[in-house]
């Protein structure tokens, strides 16, 4: 339905309404004369003359003569429109009753209403005056007075109600002339009324929707979601208001209806009087007609608001167009200008990971093209304009799966060759480590020579399925993707594979020579047992055998063959490290430099502002370390590889600013999440030609200290005699040592629930998970029975003061999002902590207890080896607890030693109390060092669980100074006296 159809039918309604209330020509209410139909000075009954004529009555009403002249126009002319029309059209009877009153006054009342009645009459029956001179004058006067009551109808003067009854039924006859006629002035009014104002709301109603349509049909559609989507709010707000209202009407209508039955519904044999029917008929009438209107405006509503709603679904789907569009647009640009094929294995899925993210949008792209062809298939308004863009975006995808099939095939082919040129490597590096590896005394005999020659023919006979056997074959095969630098580096692996095969021939020749001819027994050097040297390539299963030197010296062969895997070390090491300053150098300026930019200011969001410190975290102080120490230092080692160790000794402590980098990392990643598609990430990498994101560069820091420590692992491997191995050894320790720490604290960091300063703790020593039992003294029976069954699973965080018990979460997401957070739930004074190291029954299992053995804690490791490192570690803590309440207490009695007032001559002399108690203290603190010297390998006799249990000893009596005040009466009765006799050598487990 459209907005004309609706506007003629609303009009139709309002002319409808005015037919049913009949005020097309005079638009009067009861409400607007409602004082002067309270006078009751005229009234319709409801009653019906004997041909259906409706009965009009004049009362008694003594100030007749003084009312108004328009007030009794008014009245007379409300009382004849409410009858209908065919009744109307009949005539009026006019029942006058004066017969309390006086001939002087029925002639002026029958005048006064004969020259005013404004409808058809066809009878005035009139009740004369009852008194016997009034009415004899009114018969005499009557008569000769007929011409000045000239009127159409005749005129009766009747004597009594019984001759008024011979012309009207007495049942349509009000009680007041001898009637039955039900009737109640002001409640016809009241309802009169009712009615009157149920007709114009519901009159209004149909001209607010008229009107509302007429608004609806004439709104322009918005040229954008937000706007669509706030006008479509608000039309249905303003609709549905206007269904509330017409649900409003409909009950006032039903009210109105169940007031005029409600006398029969009371009393079945009640029987309604016409004007009651009519009215019932005229509610009926316009409850129906509401309906109808109401019909008619929900039709035209779902029409709109079916339109509305395609407009807001065109809206999104344009809005996202030019969004896809845009973003393929970059995409394709990107993929256009992205021609790295990489240069390793790893590099190449890498980018065909980025690859799959570019599928990804395209993806995003060909669900809104198959959308518009949803709008196209429902027959939306609007699909002149959406064939188009459904079309380009079909063009679109089509051209970039195209291209993106043709990268992918390209890279998979470059996988291919790089997996080729790294399984020669790899066959390479191991026929090295096997010439490196072979020993030369057992060379010497003919047995030794020919077990060698087996050795290498076994390991060629491996080059089938991993060597390069052709290169010009490579060449054609892989020509599409061969860039100059890729080609020379196949050059290279194939020129270590030649000079590999080479040395593997000369190898040959000797040991044929040695296995053929034995002229002389040859008397081996005894060798010298050195560290065991393993390929990091090696297969599973076909392990190297030890390479021994022999204290007279090794062959020539062997020391260059070190020699040179040594320079190889030190110069991936100095090279990498040269890469890894210029690529945080390229960040630092081609990123954070330009967020402080002005010209790049209107790029960056509001909430990115002010983030640099957040995004980048402590990168421009790593890179400052890096490019002017650590790399110098680096190239003044590059001739003594191996002792590079002491390089990485002297800056050991600036590397720990990588623990703060790596502190701060989930905070920028987090937030990089937030904006990686930001305009400004996107213009600076396209500055810079970058093929990766900048998230791809924050991680580099976070590579580059894991890579130190496979550096120098290999650089032991080849430097076991070498001068340096010593320092190589301490750096790769320090190393480890720094990971270990940056991946204490990233878990550390993940703790949640903990109210208060984790800093108070003390230093984080240790981490890890573990099942866990509890059992406490005052615990329920039942409790204490499940607890001692079913193990919880918690994290366990150790520090120097404390020992925190958390839940781990479940890890969610990807990248920094799969860091696992630790709930807190409760944690245990190191002050006042006691270990049992052997639980029977499991080598895995230690007993943490608190409080004497009030709560106990079963701790289960995964590994013995784990217990062991978490038991040792534990006792250090708690050795070192007990060291500082040792001298605190020494110090004390020192002073109260020297605070003793002079003896007397019974007494032992000063000099001998001055030297037995110099004499006590050198005791204790041989006992102190003897309990060092045992280290965690020692454990007090105390409380009597088994062997292996281990708390701190106090002084006795406790102080404010120790921290285990809160100790068992038992232990604070031990004096330092008792020190050595409390302690027995520990029977567990060797710790690692």
């Amino acid at each position: 339905m459209n907005e004309a159809t609706l506007s003629r039918r609303l009009y139709c309604a309002q002319q409808n309404l005015d037919e049913i209330m009949h005020q097309d020509s005079v638009p009067l209410y009861a409400a607007d004369i409602q004082d002067q139909l309270k006078k009751q000075f005229a009234y319709l009954s409801g009653g019906r003359g004997g041909d259906g004529c409706p009965v009009i009555t004049f009362p008694d009403y003594p100030a007749f003569s003084e009312i108004p002249e328009k007030e009794f126009q008014n009245v007379l002319t409300y009382l004849t429109s409410i009858p209908s029309l065919r009744d109307a059209g009949i005539g009026f009877i006019l029942v006058i009753d004066r017969r309390q009153d006086k001939w002087t006054s029925v002639k002026a009342s029958i005048l006064r209403i004969a020259a005013s009645f404004p409808g058809n009459l066809q009878l005035v029956l009139v009740l004369r005056p009852t008194g016997f001179f009034h009415r004899a004058l009114s018969d005499i006067a009557f008569k000769f007075n007929k011409d000045e009551f000239k009127m159409k109808v005749p005129i009766i003067m009747l004597g009594s109600v019984s001759e008024l009854q011979g012309y009207i039924d007495k049942t349509q006859l009000t009680e007041d002339l001898g009637g039955t006629l039900d009737y109640c002035h002001s409640r016809w009014l009241s309802r009169r009324t009712a009615i009157e104002g149920f007709a114009q709301k519901v009159k209004q109603t149909a001209q607010i929707l008229q009107s509302f349509g007429t608004e609806l049909a004439e709104t322009e559609l918005p040229n954008d979601v937000q706007s669509t989507s706030s006008l479509l709010a608000t039309h249905k707000e303003k609709k549905d208001k206007m269904k509330e209202d017409i649900r409003l009407a409909v009950e006032q209508g039903d009210d109105i209806l169940g007031s005029i039955s409600k006398p029969v519904t009371e009393n079945p044999e009640y029987k309604l009087n016409q004007d009651q029917l009519d009215n019932q008929t005229t509610v009926e009438r316009l409850l129906a007609q509401l309906h109808e209107t109401e019909t008619a405006f929900d039709e035209f509503w779902i029409k709109h608001e079916q339109k509305l709603e395609q407009c807001l679904r065109l809206r999104n789907f344009e809005q996202n167009f030019r969004e896809v569009k845009a973003a393929l647009d970059v995409v394709s640009e990107r993929l256009t200008a992205f021609t790295d094929v990489g240069n390793s294995c790893s590099h190449v899925e890498h980018i065909l990971k980025d690859l799959a993210n570019f599928e990804e949008k395209s993806s995003k792209a060909r669900m809104l093209a198959s959308e518009g062809d949803a709008f196209i298939q429902s027959n939306h308004y609007a699909v002149d304009s959406i064939i188009p863009k459904c079309s380009e975006l079909h063009h679109l995808c089509d051209a970039f799966i195209t291209e993106t099939e043709r990268r992918r095939n390209l890279l998979n082919k470059s996988l291919e060759l790089h997996g080729l040129l790294e399984k020669s490597m790899k066959w390479c590096d191991e026929g090295i480590y096997l010439l490196a590896s072979q020993p030369v005394d057992k060379c010497q005999s003919q047995d030794g020579a020919e077990s060698a020659l087996q050795e290498i023919e076994k390991f060629l006979d491996t080059g089938a399925d991993n060597k390069i056997k052709e290169l010009n074959k490579i060449y054609r095969e892989y020509a599409q993707l061969l860039t100059e630098d890729l080609k020379e580096h196949v050059q290279k692996v194939f020129q270590k594979q030649e000079s590999m095969e080479e040395m593997f021939q000369k190898r040959q020749v000797s040991l044929k020579k040695l296995a053929a001819k034995q002229t002389r027994p040859v008397q081996p050097v005894a060798p010298r047992p050195e560290a065991f040297v393993k390929s990091p390539y090696t297969s599973p299963g076909n392990e190297m055998t030890e390479l021994h030197q022999s204290r007279g010296g090794s062959t020539m062969d062997d020391e260059e063959n070190l020699a040179v895997l040594r320079q190889h070390v030190i110069n991936e090491l100095i090279e990498t490290e040269r890469a890894y300053v210029e690529e945080l150098l390229c960040v630092l300026e081609g990123y954070a430099a330009e967020m402080d930019n002005p010209l790049m200011a209107h790029l960056i969001s509001p909430e990115l502002q002010n983030k640099k410190d957040i995004l980048f975290g402590n990168m421009e102080e790593i890179y400052h370390f890096h490019n002017r120490i650590f790399l110098r230092e680096l190239e003044n080692y590059v001739e003594y590889p191996e002792l590079v160790g002491r390089c990485f000794l002297d800056q050991m402590e600036d590397f720990q600013i990588y623990e703060k980098y790596c502190q701060n990392k989930p905070r920028s990643e987090s937030l990089w999440r937030q904006f990686s598609d930001s305009v400004f990430f996107q213009e600076c990498q396209r500055k810079l030609d970058h093929k990766l994101s900048l998230d791809s560069y924050l991680l580099k820091p976070v590579q580059r200290i894991t890579k130190y420590q496979l550096l120098l692992k290999e650089m032991l491997k080849y430097s076991k005699n070498c001068e340096g191995a010593e320092d190589l050894q301490e750096a790769l320790t320090s190393i480890l040592g720094i990971l270990k720490a940056v991946n204490d604290s990233m878990h550390q960091i993940a703790i949640t629930g903990y109210d208060g300063n984790l800093n108070e703790l003390g230093k984080l020593l240790m981490q890890g998970s573990f099942n866990v039992w509890t059992d406490h003294k005052k615990g329920h029976s039942k409790v204490k029975d499940l607890a001692r069954f079913k193990p919880m699973q918690r994290h366990l965080f150790l520090h120097e003061k404390a020992v925190l018990f958390c839940k781990k979460r479940e890890e969610n997401g990807e990248g920094y999002e799969k860091a696992p957070s630790y709930s807190y739930k409760h944690s245990l004074n190191m002050a006042a902590v006691g270990i049992t190291e052997n639980v029977k029954g499991d080598a895995k299992k230690f007993e943490i207890w608190y409080n004497a053995r009030e709560e106990v804690y079963i701790i289960q490791a995964p590994t013995p080896e784990v217990k062991a490192t978490w038991v040792n570690e534990i006792r250090k803590v708690l050795t070192s607890q007990l060291q500082a309440c040792r001298e605190a207490s020494q110090h004390r009695t020192l002073e109260q030693t020297q605070s003793l007032p002079l003896p007397t001559s019974s007494c032992t002399s000063p000099s001998r109390n001055h030297i037995r108690n110099t004499k006590k203290m050198e005791e204790r603190k041989a006992d102190l060092a003897s309990l060092e010297g045992y280290g965690t390998t020692v454990a007090p006799k105390y409380p009597e669980k088994g062997k292996g249990e281990f708390t701190p000893m106090c002084c006795s009596p406790p102080t404010k100074c120790c921290p285990h005040s809160t100790s068992t009466p038992v232990l604070l009765a031990l004096s330092l006296g008792f020190l050595r006799s409390t302690f027995v050598v520990w029977t567990g487990p060797k710790p690692p």
